[in-house]
């Protein structure tokens, strides 16, 4: 059921590549809270065409990215501007690739040329994309940007790789800039730890199958799925949270805070 909690927003979705992708229900659910937006993904991503029918069903436009290409990045917040009519609400990031990981590279053996590819994309993409909204004031005062993390950014999780590392890059960012776009336009910035969610891209991690039944075993509410995560991530686009910033947010069922559950033990 709708609140129309987003009634007038106006915002960039990055990283959705098919109906199971967290992005995905972001997007659709911010379209029914009332928003407008603008869907963006790599050019690879566009060709696969999945992607088309969420621009169809949620009247987006769509503009490809390759955000290792700081041009493209720039041309992104240039045509989102240019098609809002000018400033927008709020941003997401869910954008992350690994070619160690894809090739089964194990952490102690890593391709460092592909190391610096899965930064880029993951995170540094993150900061490029909060800089171009930065430098062309793309964002409204008490605008609103998410990027999507996960726990292995504290914890070892040895099977996810530099993706880990990443992820803990992606979450200083958030910090780092969230203080300077606080100041600036009092734009917020924060990173939501989500539960292991059964993606796309997330099922290529591997054991990602025993990830997900341990943290569901651990987590007293279970794990959060995709939709419960887009729920959220429409609280923290929403003024219901205007106080909210530079934060790690964990959305996970509780998984971050127990030390053993009695699932786990038997």
């Amino acid at each position: 059921m709708a609140h129309n909690l987003l009634k007038g927003k106006k915002g960039i979705i990055t990283g959705a590549l098919d109906n199971k992708s967290i992005a995905w229900k972001v997007a659709e659910k911010c379209v029914e809270e009332g928003a407008e937006i603008i869907l963006s993904n790599a050019p690879v991503a566009l060709r696969m065409g999945t992607i088309n029918e969420l621009a169809e069903k949620t009247n987006a436009k769509l503009i490809a990215c390759d955000v290792s290409n700081n041009e493209d990045v720039e041309k992104l917040i240039d045509e989102s501007m240019d098609h809002f009519g000018g400033q927008f609400d709020f941003m997401l990031h869910s954008i992350g690739m690994s070619l160690n990981v894809r090739k089964g590279k194990e952490y102690t053996g890593l391709n460092y040329d592909w190391m610096h590819k899965t930064f880029d994309i993951s995170a540094i993409s993150f900061h490029k994309m909060m800089q171009a909204c930065y430098q062309k004031d793309a964002i409204k005062e008490w605008g609103s940007i998410l990027g999507l993390s996960y726990i292995a950014a504290q914890r070892v999780f040895p099977d996810y790789n530099e993706m880990a590392d990443a992820k803990a890059l992606l979450e200083s960012f958030a910090r780092s800039f969230g203080y300077q776009y606080g100041k600036f336009r009092k734009v917020r910035v924060n990173t939501i730890s989500q539960s292991p969610t059964v993606t796309t891209a997330g099922s290529g991690v591997k054991g990602f199958d025993d990830f997900i039944s341990f943290a569901d075993k651990m987590s007293p509410l279970g794990n959060a799925d995709a939709d419960s995560c887009a729920d959220y991530c429409i609280s923290l686009f929403s003024d219901m949270s205007k106080m909210v910033t530079m934060q790690n947010l964990y959305h996970d069922g509780g998984f971050s805070s127990t030390g053993v559950s009695a699932e786990v033990l038997r």
